[in-house]
């Protein structure tokens, strides 16, 4: 442990994140090439140093607080943060053909942008303080808002950021007056010292409970489950796919983190108050989710909507934790939801990815009927399609089945049988309008006016990196699977 009130070297990625953002953005003021292509490479490169200081900062054992407890170092932190640069790195990827085509390098913010999004996303990760939460979240949004709006001249994208900004601004009030709630009943903004404080009784219980009910709130605004969930659909819908692509994977891991800092390291000992409450979340977005996503003909509705379904499984397994005090159930039930985030993620982003690549310009690959013999026109990419959709729907032997069992697991051991059911029952409903995917690519007959590019070298090898992870996760989960529970045992328990 590195304990001190002035420990840079815990904070030494947002360092460097922080500087490489900005030279980039004065270098890229001065760039005259239309395709930005030195922005992307250094955009490209800082993502990978951050992921080998990460790296070392995990193995060489750098944990401890800093700056007065506002910022807090940790295998979980560490974690995170690298799975948050791989999203961005793929997500830059996937998405450089199509931002090149859709004329959004005018000035070549869009990568500045993404950077600034990630800064304010490993705040948020390794926040110790009530206000650094909410500063990083400030410091994402902002970027997230600009980026949905980034194409000026597209009506649909203007009216997503507009929806953004108004319910994202409403989210964020939510999450600073449950903020106000809890530092006036323990008086202090520190999440351990508030822990602790709980702990030790205050005669403001009613004040406690009224702060939490806005900060669950706000946190299921940020992860997208009902009954706050109205923005998804129509923000991935209306924003740019590659915009789309940042939204579903990197800011999901933020969001949990907090979450996790939020209700079981500084307001654990209100489980009674909280776990009622997630556990209504999780089944409504498992109901509304997967039902309203049966009804969408647009893919990235229906993907928008699968995603407040998923969300639901990462509430039930937050939920299903601290049964009785017993550290065994907990260290499942938490670990079982940061496996799940992550295998979401990194499965949406194949998805997301597959949408951008199909994608070129003058057409936009967003219904399902647009991916009508889709193996006949390119059976490479409609058979990575099928290893995505499968795992989404939660199929042996591919990740998000064991995903959803350690979930599911994690209920049937908290008790909550019916519960589990529940989830069994709505993840078989959801996996309906995976299959009709797979059923327009592999059965339907193509359009003629459809035509697929054939990929360039980087998105190809990115592509088949992220599937491949996808199948060697599912035939071999054992390795991820410890290192979460370890990561949960280590950081919180």
């Amino acid at each position: 442990m590195m304990d001190s009130q002035y420990n840079f070297s815990l904070i030494l990625p947002e360092i460097v994140l922080l500087v490489a953002g900005i030279a980039i953005l004065l270098l890229d003021a001065f760039s005259k090439d239309p395709k930005r292509t030195v922005t992307y490479v250094l955009s490209i490169v800082t993502l990978l140093a951050l992921t080998m200081l990460s790296w070392w900062q995990w193995s060489a054992g750098v944990n401890g607080t800093s700056f007065f407890g506002l910022m807090v170092a940790d295998s979980f932190s560490h974690l995170l943060k690298i799975v948050s640069y791989l999203a961005v790195l793929l997500t830059l990827v996937y998405g450089r053909e199509y931002i090149q085509c859709r004329d959004m390098l005018r000035g070549g913010e869009i990568y500045v942008l993404i950077l600034f999004a990630l800064l304010g996303q490993m705040v948020m990760i390794s926040a110790g303080n009530l206000l650094t939460i909410y500063l990083g979240l400030e410091l994402m949004s902002l970027a997230m808002y600009a980026l949905v709006a980034i194409r000026r001249d597209h009506a649909q994208a203007t009216e997503a950021a507009m929806k953004f900004f108004v319910l994202g601004s409403l989210a964020s009030g939510f999450l600073l007056y449950g903020m106000s709630m809890i530092y006036g009943a323990t008086g202090s903004l520190d999440l351990a010292i508030i822990s602790e404080r709980i702990a030790a009784g205050t005669d403001m219980k009613m004040a406690l409970v009224f702060g939490l009910v806005f900060l669950v709130s706000g946190l299921a605004f940020k992860l997208g489950a009902v009954p706050f969930h109205m923005w998804i659909p129509d923000v991935y819908a209306g924003a740019p796919t590659a915009v789309t692509l940042v939204l579903s994977a990197a800011p999901k891991i933020a969001a949990f983190a907090i979450t996790m800092r939020l209700l079981v390291t500084a307001l654990g000992d209100l489980t009674i108050d909280w776990q009622p409450m997630l556990m209504i979340l999780g089944v409504l977005s498992l109901v509304i989710g997967n039902l309203t996503a049966i009804m969408q003909t647009n893919f990235k509705r229906m993907l928008a909507y699968s995603t407040i379904g998923h969300m639901g499984f990462v509430f039930l397994g937050l939920a299903s934790g601290s049964v009785d005090g017993v550290v065994a159930v907990d260290e499942a039930a938490y670990g079982a939801s940061l496996f799940y985030i992550i295998t979401y993620v990194l499965t949406s982003l194949g998805t997301f990815g597959i949408i951008l690549l199909l994608s070129h310009e003058g057409f936009e690959c967003e219904n399902i009927e647009d991916l009508k013999g889709l193996n006949k026109r390119n059976p490479i990419v409609a058979g990575v399609l099928l290893v995505l959709m499968f795992s989404l729907a939660g199929i042996p032997p591919l990740v998000g089945f064991y995903a959803k069992l350690m979930v599911l697991q994690a209920v049937i051991d908290a008790g909550m049988i019916w519960l589990a059911i529940v989830a069994v029952m709505f993840a078989l409903i959801g996996a309906f309008y995976y299959l009709r995917v797979v059923k327009v690519v592999y059965f339907d007959e193509p359009s003629p006016d459809r035509v697929v590019n054939n990929l360039s070298v980087g998105s190809a090898t990115v592509l088949s990196l992220n599937v491949g992870l996808i199948i060697v996760l599912g035939l071999l989960p054992g390795g991820l699977i410890a290192l979460c529970l370890s990561v949960i045992r280590s950081s919180f328990l």
